[in-house]
């Protein structure tokens, strides 16, 4: 048997151009048998034809259609981001100039746990996390999986940085993501101290009597974690305020940024992150409202300090005599050891749209938000939620009930024909559009108005 091709390397050219041929054709051929948003039948038709194509996933011999076939069948199964009615979640479409990037990431395959394994890799890393931790109000930045990552990551440095005054204590929001209380699980802090949020945002007063009840009865340091663009929602804690409170009662302040981070891109929207440079840590995904393939995270700290925690030492991947002599260090830059370069597709991105085409495609979508919130609230059959602050819109149809707009979810799930998201406000359980689709247009908002109302595009 002949050695199969390697992806990299002098031949590598040749051997990639049929196959990436044979996997743009299997993802048009896949795209078109979906035939939507999204495969119908539910799980377990999706699963039946998942196990048909796969057959036996380890066989004795291989299959040299193996590629058409199982991308095939990945894109006929998919929910795809880049139809207008697969808007439930933070998935964005990624775009081509990142996707084709990231190809050649996968192609080269750096490690980014030494230099000898990354040498134009990590000197590019270099370069755009310190721009990208400015254009936040920082002065470094890690790369990450995305916001769990980060938001952990925000912890580990708050727990080190105020060690010597006691067990650090996170401080959030009822409307906070789920990762940060996980995250003080798995770090083995306390258990964290909730603040109500009956509006869907932090209220200053509230966060102001919560720390100094904490103060007075003696607990060690704080972190409060505010948010800038809830999952739920799209809103925004006041950070300004959140911040003065945390400047009082001398806690820590993360701001989990993961959705609206990239607003300030966009000078027309920038302000509505003001105070943000206020935070000791940050959290940002740029595959959420930045268009980049999964993965794309980012943490930024004011203070370069509070990265030194990170720092580990092993011989062969960054001895003593070798720093010494010139060779960067790049353990300490991660928590994770192998690290492939996320950061090629975010920068290809940067650089080919530039700040205001970035800031563009931010306004493009947070104007098609407030676009189907007129038509939402101008339709006598549907109940808007309130204006979206970035791209989110919650609504319901009219003098539903909260197991009516469930059911019609699912079946919407079930056909295959429109994916919208659930979200729980005001005690009511309504659907979530959140636009991440620049190409979307007016005749697809229409769309979603249907769905919302029980009917079914065909």
């Amino acid at each position: 048997m002949s050695l199969p091709p390697l992806a990299s390397g002098p031949q590598g050219p040749d051997a990639l151009r049929p196959l990436l041929a044979t996997v743009l054709d299997a993802l048009d051929t896949g795209r078109r048998a979906r035939g939507g948003p999204l495969p119908a039948g539910g799980p377990a038709a999706v699963t039946a034809r998942v196990r048909a194509a796969a057959g036996d996933v380890l066989p004795e011999h291989g299959d040299p259609d193996a590629l058409r076939t199982l991308v095939h069948t990945l894109a006929e199964g998919a929910a795809d981001p880049a139809d207008p009615l697969c808007a439930a979640h933070l998935h964005c479409p990624p775009l081509a100039v990142a996707a084709a990037a990231d190809l050649a990431a996968s192609v080269l395959n750096p490690s980014l746990d030494s230099w000898d394994q990354a040498p134009a890799a990590s000197a590019l890393e270099d370069l755009v996390t310190h721009a990208l931790a400015h254009a936040f109000g920082a002065a470094d930045a890690l790369v990450t999986t995305g916001g769990t990552e980060s938001n952990q990551l925000a912890l580990l440095l708050a727990r080190e940085a105020t060690a010597a005054r006691g067990p650090l204590r996170l401080v959030h929001g009822a409307n906070a993501h789920h990762s940060l209380p996980r995250a003080a699980w798995l770090l083995g802090l306390p258990r964290p101290v909730v603040v109500p949020t009956p509006t869907g945002v932090l209220d200053p007063a509230d966060l102001d009597d919560t720390l100094t009840r904490l103060t007075a009865t003696g607990h060690g340091p704080l972190l409060v974690a505010a948010t800038a663009g809830t999952t739920d929602a799209g809103l925004v804690d006041p950070l300004p305020a959140v911040a003065a409170r945390c400047a009082t009662h001398r806690a820590r302040l993360h701001v989990d940024a993961a959705y609206a981070g990239p607003l300030v891109f966009s000078d027309r929207r920038r302000a509505t992150l003001t105070g943000l440079d206020a935070a000791d840590t940050i959290t940002v995904d740029l595959h959420k409202l930045g268009w980049q393939p999964v993965a794309a995270g980012l943490l930024a700290v004011r203070d370069p300090a509070d990265l030194a925690p990170l720092a580990q030492h092993t011989d062969y991947l960054n001895a003593d005599d070798d720093t010494d002599a010139g060779l960067p260090d790049l353990l300490g830059r991660s928590p994770r050891t192998t690290r492939r370069p996320d950061v090629l597709k975010i920068a290809v991105t940067l650089a080919t749209l530039g700040r205001s085409g970035i800031g563009a495609l931010v306004d493009r979508v947070c104007d098609l938000a407030q676009h189907l919130a007129d038509l939402v609230d101008a339709h006598p059959g549907l109940e808007l939620h309130a204006r979206p602050v970035v791209s989110t819109v919650l609504l319901r149809p009219a003098g539903a009930t909260d197991d009516t707009v469930a059911a019609l979810r699912r079946d919407l799930l079930d056909q295959g024909r429109g994916v919208l998201g659930r979200a729980r406000a005001d005690g009511r359980l309504w659907l979530k559009a959140t636009l991440l689709n620049p190409h979307t247009r007016p005749d697809d908002l229409a769309g979603l108005l249907h769905l919302a109302e029980g009917n079914t595009p065909r």
